[in-house]
């Protein structure tokens, strides 16, 4: 007699394989959008205003009232997207002071890193996830990409050969940039980074908030004030934190169910 095998529990079935790919357009679900990306652009832009001639107690001020947007936004998002900021937020952060302070390869107005940087880092980050979310930039996905590539390539070459000095390292950032809205896994995503990057870097260096040095510390590359493609860097921060969020949550989630576990054998026995 044949008798029929009953399924076994859901954990044990095979998981189904996640790529980064996969990952990156799961974001694209939920969450904020585009209107919330105009609420970081514009939160920024009083942000930089107030600081280019605020004292440093202002700057902590402002770091408090950013770290307050970020976690408000971080509320409507996925537990996934909340640890992949939060990898953006700390990668971000060893950069800025690996190459301010440490190198200055560009410079605060108070030789600092000010307390809104790190919490702004997830809010940019946040901005661009919002605008990749917009349904125009999906469904006019070939000619959102065109005019990137070309403006972004435009202002490279300006950077290059007639802007105030030469932006080697803009042109640099730029090829990371085309490598990743060709063939990163979060094309959207790299488009709406380089909006509100490039506007971030060109009023934040007008307005004197910060400064970009002449050259790197080799002097040998050349640096714009500001580099031209800098929303290249940010498909590395995208890219380390859709490598390493999956990882962090579910080391989070299983340390998590372990105290609860310990918590009860403990109270009880």
């Amino acid at each position: 007699m044949l008798v029929a095998r009953p399924a076994g529990p859901a954990h044990l079935d095979k998981p189904r394989r996640v790529t980064v790919r996969t990952e990156a357009r799961s974001r694209l679900r939920g969450g904020s959008g585009p209107l919330a990306a105009a609420v970081v652009m514009a939160w920024i832009s009083v942000v930089l205003v107030l600081d280019s001639a605020g004292t440093i107690w202002l700057q902590h001020g402002m770091g408090v009232l950013t770290w307050c947007l970020l976690v408000g936004m971080l509320l409507r998002e996925s537990p996934l997207v909340r640890m992949q900021t939060a990898v953006v937020v700390a990668f971000a952060t060893a950069v800025e002071y690996t190459f301010s302070p440490l190198l200055e390869v560009y410079v605060y107005r108070f030789d600092n890193v000010p307390a809104y940087v790190p919490p702004g880092h997830g809010l940019v980050y946040l901005a661009a996830l919002g605008l990749s979310r917009s349904r125009w930039v999906q469904t006019k996905l070939r000619g959102c990409t065109t005019a990137v590539l070309v403006i972004g390539g435009a202002y490279s070459l300006w950077g290059l050969t007639l802007g105030p000095r030469p932006d080697v390292l803009g042109a640099v950032w730029y090829a990371c940039l085309v490598a990743f809205v060709l063939w990163g896994p979060s094309r959207t995503l790299y488009l709406g980074a380089f909006i509100v990057v490039t506007y971030l870097e060109i009023v934040g260096t007008a307005l004197g908030t910060w400064t970009w040095q002449p050259h790197d510390p080799t002097g040998i590359v050349a640096i714009g004030n500001p580099p031209s493609g800098a929303a290249g860097g940010y498909g590395w921060f995208d890219l380390a934190a859709l490598l390493s969020a999956p990882w962090l949550l579910s080391r989070y989630h299983v340390n998590v169910v372990s105290g609860h576990f310990q918590w009860v054998r403990t109270h009880w026995k």
